[in-house]
């Protein structure tokens, strides 16, 4: 593990760490990071056999998605996740099988469970952040002792809900985290060319937040900066915005092909700077990890997720009522209506 450097928005060195992650929280770390991998590959792979819709990989950010998830309290604070955190929204507390079933077209199943502090999975670029200030907002008005925590990339960085969100959350004073993990390419737009700030954590100061810019492969410095930023929140001190600069080795979703705008000599840097290496050789160096711990670790989360298959896969196909689920806890008139018509053509067609 390279030393721990984390910079303010103006550039300045503020590290490393004062606190180090022990031995526990490595192993913790370690294991969803692999377990976060291993369902990488599970889903793509059933993507392309057509059991399942569109993914966005988490392969090259499990440093910056883990080490940021860990610095929260799953029994006490909210998670707001874009669509590349799936580890993060299983240590908070959602079920592997319910993460895959949302994936898989089992959204019945894919319902997060009661008591579980997240918000669903977005795909809709940046329209979860200002949710994720109006749910921080009413944490402050409920006089909550706790913080929620959004995940966005730099793509949606440059869209006006982040800007709009900014702004308010730094008004309000509000307990947010706002987790911009850039990794340089909004699809096929590289940073370079949607911004021409070099450091995109010194916006944070034109809305009165804290702002931070940290090595987002280096689990450490991530999870740092972002406990620093729950504790922050939870003294009443506002928001904190942190730019996690990390990259995204695979592609933006299962509908892209990088290969078309990306130099393949980029993809291989990275692939040098590999987060999850990192916490390998660091842990190794230290004697609590080994190629026979991975191994084992690696055989259990492959389980974890092939049961999470086996499971999801029995489940019955949504039908054409399902769509009007989970939208309303008592449907309107109209909806009702429409729900009857969809049911009626379905049974027809069957016939």
């Amino acid at each position: 593990m390279s030393e721990i450097r984390v910079l303010d928005a103006s550039g300045k060195l503020v590290g490393p760490s004062s606190r180090a992650l022990g031995r526990t929280e490595i192993e913790e770390a370690m294991r969803l990071m692999l377990l976060s991998r291993t369902f990488d590959d599970r889903v793509i792979r059933l993507q392309r056999m057509g059991q399942a819709g569109v993914y966005s990989p988490v392969h090259g950010q499990e440093a910056a998605v883990v080490g940021s998830a860990m610095a929260l309290d799953p029994g006490r604070d909210w998670l707001v996740p874009a669509s590349r955190e799936q580890p993060a929204m299983v240590r908070h507390g959602l079920p592997v099988d319910r993460l895959l079933a949302g994936y898989m077209g089992r959204l019945n199943h894919a319902r997060i469970p009661d008591g579980v502090r997240m918000l669903p999975r977005q795909s809709s670029i940046a329209t979860q952040i200002p949710h994720a200030v109006g749910l921080a907002w009413a944490l402050k008005l409920r006089h909550e002792r706790a913080v929620a925590m959004v995940y966005f990339g730099e793509g949606a960085s440059s869209e006006g809900d982040f800007h709009e969100a900014a702004n308010l959350a730094g008004v309000m004073r509000v307990p947010l985290v706002l987790m911009l993990l850039n990794n340089h390419w909004a699809i096929s737009t590289p940073a370079g060319k949607q911004s021409a700030a070099t450091n995109l954590a010194v916006r944070a100061e034109g809305y009165g937040l804290a702002g931070v810019s940290v090595d987002g492969n280096d689990l450490f410095a991530v999870n740092w900066v972002a406990r620093q930023a729950v504790a922050r929140a939870l003294a009443g001190h506002g928001s904190t915005l942190i730019e996690a600069r990390t990259y995204r080795i695979g592609f933006h979703n299962t509908s892209d092909n990088p290969g078309e705008y990306r130099d393949e000599s980029e993809v291989q840097e990275a692939v040098r700077r590999d987060p999850i290496e990192r916490v390998r050789t660091y842990a190794t160096a230290r004697g609590f990890w080994s190629a026979e711990m991975e191994e084992s670790v690696l055989r259990e989360v492959t389980e974890q997720v092939e049961a999470a298959y086996m499971l999801v896969a029995e489940l019955p196909r949504p039908g054409p009522g399902d769509v009007f689920e989970h939208v309303y806890a008592d449907l309107p008139p109209r909806l009702l209506a429409q729900r009857r018509q969809s049911l009626e053509s379905a049974g027809a067609d069957e016939h």
